[in-house]
């Protein structure tokens, strides 16, 4: 179970909780960075902070999905933008904050950088996540 807190004494975040304490009887998902490649590894929407958003999200959600979670079940994510204008982080932030993530709300943290790994990404997602129960399909496979 995940206690999702905003406190009263900080400055109020927008769509996002300033921390999530978890109970460690629950199994946590450290889910690598969700990048803007649809399944054949081609970049969708260059040059378009919101389509790369979108598709990062679907993404998050298809690897959330194959082990048993959820956008809803997200506790923390770092969201990584190509920008320096505060405006292109706002963009990319809208589509975040329209998703499932922000149903907790979660921990989060919105950063500019410099570059991420794939020619022309501009968006960049890594999460942790409450995990379903244990199956055998969870042992690493190699893909």
């Amino acid at each position: 179970m995940v206690r999702r807190t905003t406190v009263p004494s900080l400055f109020p975040p927008p769509g996002y909780a300033h921390a999530a304490v978890v109970e460690t009887d629950t199994r946590l998902a450290f889910m690598a960075g969700s990048v803007p490649l649809d399944k054949d590894g081609t970049l969708v929407g260059p040059g378009d902070f919101a389509a790369q958003t979108e598709q990062v999200l679907a993404n998050l959600e298809t690897a959330l999905h194959a082990i048993g979670s959820d956008l809803s079940r997200v506790i923390s994510t770092d969201v990584y933008v190509v920008a320096t204008d505060p405006a292109d982080l706002s963009r990319v932030w809208d589509v975040v904050h329209a998703s499932g993530l922000t149903t907790g709300p979660h921990t989060s943290t919105l950063l500019g950088v410099a570059c991420l790994g794939y020619t022309g990404q501009l968006v960049e997602i890594t999460a942790v996540a409450e995990a379903g129960a244990a199956t055998d399909s969870d042992s690493d496979s190699g893909e």
